[in-house]
């Protein structure tokens, strides 16, 4: 079973994925959104929400 933390985080990246390709963004740099960590996923929303 997976543990919650990790199902959280999967959660949190399907989220920030989706909202990304609702603007239109699909890479970043040479790297798929779903390539990325939850970090670089936090960060580029920052930086797309702006």
């Amino acid at each position: 079973m997976e543990n919650l933390l990790r199902a959280a985080v999967r959660q949190r990246k399907q989220y920030l994925i989706g909202e990304l390709l609702k603007k239109g963004i699909y890479k970043k740099e040479n790297h798929h959104l779903f390539e990325l960590t939850l970090s670089d996923l936090e960060k580029e929303y920052q930086a797309r929400s702006k």
